[in-house]
């Protein structure tokens, strides 16, 4: 495995940059960063669509949502691939397909986390809130989901983990990620299928579980913040004036 690591590197790294285009560890990282970054702002649309009062926005949303995370990833990838040419009149790179993908199964599974933020605050926040005078789009962007994103932020970053790991599926489609790399070296070896794949396991083990600290310590990070913070400090009504003024 020692020899593999020595020869190949920097194709599990970088793909056949710069002979090539960009791939292996480097892509992946990059299509997961951009999937959560593109899907955040549609999340965070169908979590206020979500927790609505107004069911005219709630059930589209709900609907999304629930077609999105009842059906596999992979589904949404070769649907992507064979729609997004009919609909543009022309093909379109791996990397296109298989982001647009992530972003529309991530904004589904983000919104459920970003819902659970805003349904666990106290329900004076919004009294308290609505109160002083503060519509409902008001409260929401200035009381609600401030507190209810920065709750959910190791959940948010969870799946950003996640994302990570669903990358390898755009090996169905040729994108020239991280498992797409692995595959390469296994084509040239022909005889050390298991000590390449192993490889990529370790590689996607260590920086998943990386992250998984970051994570962790975030959270603990947020919890001494809680407790540390005066429940005076923390009044709905003091926040909503300031944010007011």
């Amino acid at each position: 495995m020692l020899d593999i690591v020595r020869e190949y590197w920097l194709l599990f790294l970088v793909g056949n940059y710069p002979n090539g285009p960009l791939g292996g560890l480097a892509l992946t990282l990059i299509l997961s960063v951009l999937g959560i970054c593109l899907a955040f702002p549609l999340s965070v649309v169908l979590a206020l669509m979500r927790t609505s009062p107004w069911p005219l926005l709630r059930a589209p949303a709900l609907a999304l949502i629930y077609v999105v995370r009842g059906l596999p990833l992979i589904m949404f990838i070769f649907w992507t691939y064979f729609a997004i040419p009919a609909l543009l009149g022309r093909t379109v790179s791996g990397f296109v397909t298989m982001l647009c993908a992530l972003v529309i199964y991530e904004s589904a599974y983000l919104a459920e986390v970003i819902r659970a933020g805003i349904e666990a605050l106290p329900k004076g926040q919004v009294e308290a809130a609505r109160a002083i005078g503060l519509g409902h789009m008001q409260t929401q962007r200035l009381i609600v989901l401030p507190q209810a994103l920065y709750n959910m932020l190791p959940s948010m970053l969870s799946q950003f983990i996640s994302t990570i790991k669903e990358t390898s599926l755009g090996y169905v489609i040729s994108v020239q990620e991280l498992t797409f790399a692995a595959g390469q070296v296994n084509n040239m070896l022909l005889t050390q299928p298991f000590e390449v794949y192993a490889l990529l396991a370790l590689t996607y083990f260590a920086l998943c579980f990386a992250l998984t600290s970051v994570v962790r310590w975030i959270e603990r990070r947020i919890q001494r913040g809680r407790r540390s913070v005066p429940a005076a400090a923390a009044s709905p009504a003091a926040s909503a004036e300031g944010a007011i003024a």
